[in-house]
């Protein structure tokens, strides 16, 4: 069936954890995942306030694209097929890789999860399913070139971000606390995570040493899984810090920092109110990743930014002393 339900608190999905399970809970990221469950967005802009912003800057690219297949991957209730939803297995996940894995997508995998969504195959997918998958992925593909890729490096950042937190949390508080901030509509009591979903049924599901990959993403309000029985395990939920992705803070007294720091480090600056990496910082300002890393460093040394590791990148995040000099 569906997955990227979200929440309306009527049903509840439980994974059972074993011991095996506890120790195999993992982050992942998935370009696919926000790919399919942004269409939800485009359905129904009114469920997603926070990503109004980006549903202005691609609208124009939107109507150059082939809408009647994209809407076809989304009902009324807000359902996407399985296939939209891949269980990534780390957050360094590509989409072309993804995209790869779509085109090997058998004909009984692409007709099942379309049915189960509407009931039916729709009419822009009907016909022999090898030309409609290369249809499917085309339209896909056209859609993330458009509307995803010029401000992927921004969202993934963000992602990335999250899971750092998260990680800190499990290191400081363990497993029971990062899973109970999740969302409102997730519950651990330390073997059982409870899910609230708009789902057909409630159901319990034993994860049999699966393990439970938690994927943070942009287009969910509270949370959402897989709810066909038998998908390996998986929740997706809010990420921290979507809500900065288009705002522009104002600077208290821009003047004086700016008589401060110079007008690039308060540029930097003032863009860390969301954590972000040196290479992305370059690409938004239009300067080379050496001299934002400069600039980062005077930043960092005066105590105003701190910085942290993730992979083989450095995320950067504004510190308490750099938000009051900002913002008084």
């Amino acid at each position: 069936m569906t997955a990227g339900i979200d929440v309306a608190l009527c049903f509840m999905l439980k994974y059972e954890l074993s011991g095996a399970d506890l120790g195999g809970v993992r982050f992942g990221i998935s370009p696919m995942c926000e790919l399919g469950l942004s269409l939800r967005a485009i359905r129904d802009p009114s469920q997603y306030p926070l990503q109004l912003p980006w549903l202005r800057r691609t609208e124009e690219a939107r109507s150059r694209l082939d809408l009647d297949g994209l809407l076809a991957l989304v009902d009324h209730r807000l359902w996407t097929p399985d296939f939209l939803n891949p269980r990534p297995e780390s957050p360094l996940t590509r989409i072309d890789d993804e995209f790869a894995a779509l085109e090997r997508m058998s004909s009984e995998q692409f007709h099942g999860d379309l049915i189960r969504v509407h009931g039916a195959v729709p009419a822009v997918f009907s016909g022999p399913p090898g030309p409609a998958i290369q249809r499917l992925v085309q339209i896909l593909q056209d859609f993330w070139d458009t509307c995803f890729a010029p401000h992927w490096l921004r969202m993934r950042t963000i992602l990335e971000a999250d899971i750092v937190y998260r990680g800190r949390q499990l290191a400081h508080g363990g497993l029971f606390a990062m899973l109970n901030d999740l969302s409102g509509a997730v519950e651990f009591d330390g073997r059982v995570i409870s899910v609230r979903l708009k789902n057909p049924a409630s159901r319990t599901e034993k994860t049999d040493g699966l393990g439970l990959t938690l994927v943070p993403t942009m287009f969910t309000r509270r949370a959402s899984a897989p709810v066909n029985h038998g998908d390996p395990p998986m929740l997706m939920y809010p990420a921290r810090g979507q809500g900065a992705m288009w705002e522009a803070e104002q600077v208290r007294s821009p003047a004086a920092v700016v008589a401060v720091l110079g007008e690039v480090r308060t540029s930097l600056l003032t863009a860390l109110a969301a954590p972000a990496s040196s290479t992305e910082l370059g690409v938004r300002f239009g300067v080379t990743t050496s001299a934002v890393n400069q600039h980062l460093r005077v930043l960092r040394n005066a105590g105003l930014v701190t910085s942290t590791r993730y992979g083989h990148s450095v995320l950067y995040f504004r510190s308490e002393l750099g938000a009051a000099l900002l913002l008084g």
